[in-house]
C-alpha cells in the first residue's frame, strides 16, 4: 500500500513543481503536495491566483 501513496505523491509533486512558479509560488513548496491536504491547499491556493490573475 504504501507503494502506492509513493507513486501517487511523486505524480502529484512533479507537476506542481513546474507549475507552481507560473503563479508566483516557490516550486519547493510542491513537497507539500506528500502530504494529502498538502495537495489540496495547493489546489485552492492556484485556483484563486488564477482568479486574481484572470481579473486582471
Amino acid at each position: 500500500m504504501s507503494i502506492y501513496w509513493l507513486i501517487i505523491a511523486a505524480l502529484s509533486v512533479i507537476p506542481l513543481f513546474k507549475l507552481l512558479p507560473h503563479f508566483g509560488i516557490n516550486k519547493y513548496w510542491a513537497l507539500a503536495a506528500v502530504v494529502p491536504i498538502g495537495t489540496l491547499g495547493l489546489l485552492w491556493f492556484m485556483a484563486i491566483k488564477l482568479q486574481e490573475l484572470e481579473r486582471r
